[in-house]
């Protein structure tokens, strides 16, 4: 599931300094303008890279007048200078794009996105492989950009080896390296076709492993590892995408809970394909295959294998020139839990290993060398699973983690040689991510807060900012939302107790009170697993739209969601539906006791994940709420797949129990208040079937509810004039439903 959490269109949002400009103009937001162009939270760059020599840093910039379309652009990070490298709409062929590429994009979460949407540096620095729309780009600095001479038709996951001296793709379901001295490409995998795809990853790979390539060059272009994976035996749902005026018909390989996944094997082979190895996965073929890097040198391959069960997770290391493999090392869950995947794995030049793990109930640093342990972070506190970096010429290993405040996120660095002083290198008060050159020797940091959207900036090792690459002020008067801050209304934080004691953390905007008068409320929730909600983040404007409209915005993490340590998650361990509504039960409680809240109209909201939650706190808690939204719903768990499900709540073969007791089907007949059900017709996450088999159990017991499909849309509901529609839709039930309590 990988967090989707609003239909992506509600996120955080938080205090501003309202403009003191007496000259700045002071206007009421609507919803057309919370979607329009350009985007009032500024500019959102994406994909920052640096330049291996970091002389360069380059981004995809979205179009002021047309946001989600991303062009290339690059600075100088000596002069600070930018400029365009490939504008999107002069180079491209214009060519549809294929389901297959559709379907990639959706699963990375950039659905929707025109343009150019990834790209991949040569080691030489001095151009960029790009694809556009069916077609392969060699783009250089001069702004200059060349089609390579490749087939016609699409390709996935282009990249350039190690080396630089080839580039490779994707295309009919086999591998393809191109010789980029000579210009030639061809195949280096033959049997692609029909269930069996070389160099891609498989589904549940790219939707709840975050890994979206399935080929891996090695350093000097020796080797390239290449999964090879058959879907064969995957049962095969009929999805239907359902358009305004047509419905195309998927014969989808969709892995259910508890039925067969994808056959993965890994091979490696040299540049032409020749002396094919296979890599020994072990004698269990059910497994999953969950990270593949190389060691420095090149001579050695590591595999993360992961059981079906994914209480175990074993560290291959395998002989690329014989395909053998040995176990490094194991890590294992305690006996009600599971192992969870992370980035944070990096090899040294001296064959030792940073690594991060749970082992001590927390996620934390670790460096394995020559069979031996050393924890390099510790406390109660949590390293991101986020990948990590390391300067070996100065032993500094760097981290995103939450040691100071949970509510935050800061980048970190500690020394992997003598580890113990944890060295913060980014501002207090905000949440950060960063992504760093090889050598860790500069970082791109992208962080926010509650007065400020995403701004973006070029940083020393020691966390010293050298240059804005977006300082995004809103206090600037040419900002999109700097017309909008004098009405912009604070967000306050806080802490409620679980029925165990636990601590929860809450956030919540009212609009301006006035002694006396109680306000509805906007109860947003998502509640689920590998996501944290409540931060001192910004993300949008809706929040404060809705709070124009008179609404208290209110949310709370519950236990079972992320960065609060792995005793926090695991209460959800086979029982989905049970603490998290008891949690978001507890914030409606609270929100009950306020003198300044409307008992009865408190409003609950959610998608995917929070969109389950919504039908389950109706179905727990009968007349706490006034309505309910529940947007692409998860109503069987039998029906989503098998990596995210099983991981939490077993194989339903074994515990079907678990499952009819987490499901929404059960207890459907309990629901009395008024409901709304969102659904995209063409979603291929949450499919279409979970929101009929609903519809169908609800009508049966003859449960009133309303019901509102999208034609042509996935699991992100939204775009040009249906984002308008769906929040229009949305808030207009509220307010039917919410004037019916006296």
């Amino acid at each position: 599931m990988r967090t989707w959490l609003l239909g992506l269109a509600l996120a955080t949002s938080g205090t501003l300094a309202v403009a003191t400009d007496a000259s700045a103009q002071t206007q009421r937001l609507t919803l057309d303008r919370v979607f329009a162009s350009p985007d009032l939270a500024g500019a959102a760059p994406r994909a920052m890279k640096l330049s291996p020599d970091g002389k360069w840093l380059t981004l995809l910039r979205g179009r002021p007048d047309e946001k989600e379309r991303f062009d290339l652009w690059a600075m100088d990070t000596t002069s600070g200078e930018w400029r365009m490298l490939v504008d999107s709409k002069k180079v491209g062929s214009g060519a549809e794009l294929s389901e297959a590429e559709k379907m990639q994009r959706e699963r990375a979460r950039i659905g929707g996105s025109k343009g150019i949407v990834s790209y991949d540096w040569a080691p030489d620095s001095q151009s960029i492989l790009v694809p556009l729309e069916g077609d392969l780009y060699r783009a250089t600095l001069d702004g200059k950009a060349v089609k390579l001479p490749a087939a016609a038709g699409p390709k996935l996951n282009a990249a350039i080896s190690k080396a630089g001296g080839y580039a490779s793709y994707v295309q009919d379901q086999n591998l393809v390296v191109m010789n980029l001295a000579t210009g030639k490409a061809a195949p280096i995998t033959q049997d692609g076709k029909d269930t069996v795809h070389w160099g891609e990853a498989e589904f549940v790979a790219q939707e709840e492993m975050d890994r979206f390539s399935g080929y891996w060059w090695s350093p000097g272009d020796h080797y390239v590892a290449v999964e090879r994976f058959d879907e064969a035996p995957v049962g095969v749902v009929t999805r239907a995408a359902i358009g305004a005026e047509g419905t195309n018909i998927y014969q989808q390989r969709y892995p259910k809970a508890g039925t067969p996944n994808a056959l993965v094997e890994l091979y490696v082979m040299d540049p032409a394909g020749a002396n094919k190895v296979k890599v020994d996965l072990g004698k269990e073929t059910d497994i999953y295959v969950a990270r593949v890097d190389w060691s420095k040198d090149g001579n050695t391959l590591y595999v993360q294998r992961q059981n079906r069960d994914q209480t175990v997770l074993d560290m291959l290391k395998v002989d690329p020139a014989t395909g053998k493999s040995s176990i490094l090392f194991t890590e294992k869950s305690e006996p009600r839990s599971w192992v969870n995947l992370s980035k944070g794995f990096e090899p040294l030049s001296d064959g030792s290993l940073i690594w991060w793990s749970e082992r001590d109930g927390h996620g934390h640093l670790y460096r394995w060398k020559a069979g031996k342990w050393t924890q390099l972070t510790k406390g109660p506190w949590e390293v991101a699973i986020d990948a990590t970096y390391v300067d070996e010429a100065k032993h500094r290993v760097f981290f995103l983690g939450n040691k100071d405040d949970i509510l935050e996120r800061q980048l970190y660095s500690v020394d992997y040689t003598k580890p113990g002083a944890v060295t913060r290198l980014t501002e207090a008060g905000w949440w950060n991510s960063a992504t760093m050159d090889e050598a860790a020797t500069r970082a791109i940091v992208t962080r926010s807060n509650t007065d400020q959207p995403t701004q973006v900036y070029l940083a020393d090792a020691t966390g010293k900012r050298l240059a804005w690459v977006s300082e995004n002020a809103v206090t600037a008067s040419d900002h999109p939302y700097n017309p909008y801050l004098a009405s912009h209304r604070e967000r306050t934080f806080g802490t409620v107790k679980a029925d165990d004691g636990t601590v929860l953390h809450w956030e919540m905007i009212t609009p301006k009170l006035e002694p006396g008068k109680r306000y509805p409320v906007f109860f947003q929730h998502y509640g689920g697993p590998h996501s944290q909600t409540v931060s001192r983040a910004w993300g949008g404007t809706l929040q404060q739209y809705l709070v124009d409209r008179g609404y208290i915005w209110f949310q709370i993490d519950n236990r079972g969601s992320a960065n609060r340590g792995k005793e926090f998650e695991d209460a959800i361990w086979h029982a989905m539906g049970s603490v998290e509504v008891a949690d978001q039960l507890a914030g409606a409680k609270y929100l009950k006791s306020l003198s300044f809240v409307d008992p009865d109209k408190i409003a609950i909201y959610g998608w995917s994940y929070g969109g389950y939650m919504t039908l389950k706190m109706l179905e727990a808690a009968p007349g706490v709420f006034a309505a309910g939204v529940a947007g692409a719903p998860v109503t069987k768990w039998e029906l989503y797949d098998t990596h995210y499900t099983e991981r939490y709540m077993g194989d339903p073969t074994k515990v079907p129990e678990a499952y009819r007791k987490s499901d929404n089907i059960a207890n459907a007949a309990r629901i009395a208040d008024p409901l709304l059900i969102v659904h995209g017709m063409a979603d291929d996450n949450v499919v279409l079937e979970h929101t009929t088999a609903m519809a169908a159990t609800l009508q049966k017991a003859e449960v009133p509810f309303e019901m509102m499909l999208y034609p042509g849309n996935t699991h992100k509901v939204g775009g040009s004039g249906i984002s308008e529609h769906l929040w229009g839709t949305i808030l207009g039930f509220l307010d039917r439903r919410l004037a019916e309590k006296k």
